[in-house]
């Protein structure tokens, strides 16, 4: 052990010889709390925490009957509507303008209908907005819902994608840039890894002089912590 932590503090002190300390904590790079943007009862629940989904897949339903209903009626008033606007169509030029133009707006108003039930039954699902891994679940069926006041039943964070949020003491602010290295370990990893810095703040913390920059990794678990160096021209 004695051996392994001179080991780490030799190659600190390399590193420091030739880079701007920083410390990090490592997040998802993306990541998001789902809810849903209806109101009703929790129907199915088809993902539990540590599921890996993909884009778009459903997550949860409300029960929505009702919405199934009237989807039904609006694509059969959608059906009889086109067919009047098209035999009208034929003999469009034998009738009166506005009576050819009701028909017109029945036709148009019958697909606006369907168009909005629709969107209303979408709202019953909960889908994920990308592809990820649910860490987090809050909900079960059975439970009431609303829109009003929504509550975040799932959370989702990218599977693998990390990225190290670095701070760094301010007064470097003119000699770190987009694309220097960073050379770092992880808590609890005995490993050096190493990646380019991929965005800059354009602002310094006024509680704790610091600046943060952002690091895309992989593979990492979400919230350990870690520091290192960033390699810089003329350090």
């Amino acid at each position: 052990m004695r051996k392994t932590m001179i080991a780490l503090w030799c190659v600190m002190v390399q590193l420091s010889a030739n880079g701007i300390y920083a410390t990090f904590s490592v997040e998802a790079q993306q990541r998001a709390n789902l809810a849903f943007d209806s109101s009703g009862i929790v129907n199915k629940v088809l993902v539990e925490v540590a599921t890996d989904v993909k884009k778009g897949e459903v997550l949860a339903s409300l029960n929505h009957d009702d919405l199934e209903a009237k989807v039904k009626i609006s694509k059969i008033a959608l059906k009889y509507a086109q067919k009047e606007y098209e035999r009208q169509l034929k003999v469009k030029h034998l009738i009166d303008k506005s009576k050819f133009d009701a028909y017109a707006f029945k036709y148009e108003n019958a697909k606006a209908q369907l168009r909005y039930q629709q969107s209303l039954l979408n709202k019953t699902y909960l889908k994920a907005p990308f592809d990820g891994v649910i860490y987090a679940k809050n909900v079960e069926v059975g439970d009431v819902v609303t829109g009003m006041n929504p509550k975040t039943v799932f959370q989702i964070q990218s599977k693998s994608k990390r990225k190290l949020l670095l701070a760094f003491d301010q007064k470097y602010w003119q000699k770190v840039s987009v694309g220097d290295l960073f050379r770092f370990h992880v808590d609890g990893d005995e490993q050096e890894h190493q990646a380019k810095i991929a965005k800059i703040y354009p602002y310094a913390n006024s509680d704790n002089r610091k600046i943060q920059a952002e690091v895309y990794v992989d593979g990492f678990v979400v919230g350990l912590f870690g520091d290192g160096y960033i390699v810089v021209d003329g350090e």
